[in-house]
């Protein structure tokens, strides 16, 4: 966290901002305290978005039905004001480092680990997608490691299943070297995406490095769609080959949550164990 910045409010909402925990292409995002003491991240929504007029009609409608995921391992929504002059959106807040972080300062995760990230991270999908959403932009720094297990976050203001796109002529929704091919083309997202990028989540935390390199935009993008993904450096052979089919170019070949699951447990993956990046934190 850092310290607030001068053109960074005091306050949203019932809710006193503590400090800066970030910033993305949506909005900002804050270490706030809600009325009653408890910690929350209060994300507040870029004002440039607003000019497009359908944006705040589809802000609300992505915090109704993220209201309605629910799991273990996703960060729930507790309160939002879409009509605000800067919309918010206020999420529970996850003590523990992002993936990205995690990686970085201790490197890669053991298979085991890996196995028990993959566990908690399907679980977060299948409650997503039940809600009828699609997150589209599953990355390491999506991901917090909290003691007893991961958090998806970022999943208040994803794209519903029948919405449009919320991104402008030549945006793509999404991080490059984590977006599945379909999302790169402009193609139909649907959950098979989000298991595209688990796989490239899984592959980074094995190996530190993501599985289509790293460069310039257009060539990681070109990557994503046409080349294999490296994955040569998983050591665990049934880790690599999970990888491996997450990553198929073709979203049908694409196991589904479940079958993540189904295919983590005879391997000895539980969700419900603690990551050990996150204990030594």
């Amino acid at each position: 966290m850092s310290a607030l910045e001068p053109d960074d409010p005091r306050s949203v909402g019932e809710y006193r901002l503590l400090g800066r925990l970030g910033a993305g292409g949506m909005g900002r995002v804050f270490l706030g305290r809600s009325p009653g003491g408890r910690l929350v991240a209060v994300k507040v929504v870029h004002a440039e978005l607003l000019r497009r007029p359908e944006f705040r009609d589809r802000f609300r409608r992505e915090v109704q039905a993220a209201r309605m995921v629910s799991g273990a391992f996703t960060a729930p929504v507790v309160d939002a004001d879409p009509d605000a002059p800067l919309p918010w959106l206020v999420t529970s807040y996850i003590a523990g480092p992002s993936l990205e972080q995690a990686v970085a300062e201790r490197g890669p995760f053991d298979p085991q680990a890996v196995l028990t990230l993959a566990a908690g991270l399907a679980e977060a999908l299948v409650s997503i997608h039940a809600a009828h959403l699609v997150h589209r932009d599953l990355k390491p720094s999506n991901v917090l490691l909290a003691e007893d297990g991961p958090r998806v976050i970022d999943f208040g203001i994803v794209r519903s299943v029948d919405a449009d796109s919320l991104t402008g002529s030549g945006h793509m929704a999404g991080s490059p070297g984590f977006m599945s091919p379909e999302q790169v083309n402009g193609d139909e997202v649907t959950w098979a995406s989000d298991v595209f990028c688990l796989g490239a989540v899984l592959a980074f935390a094995a190996t530190g490095t993501n599985p289509f390199g790293a460069g310039p935009t257009p060539a990681l993008l070109y990557r994503v769609v046409h080349n294999a993904p490296d994955v040569a450096a998983v050591a665990d052979p049934a880790l690599r080959s999970l990888i491996a089919d997450c990553l198929a170019k073709d979203p049908a070949h694409r196991p589904a949550p479940r079958e993540i699951l189904a295919r983590i447990g005879p391997l000895g993956g539980e969700s419900a164990t603690a990551l050990p990046h996150a204990q030594q934190w």
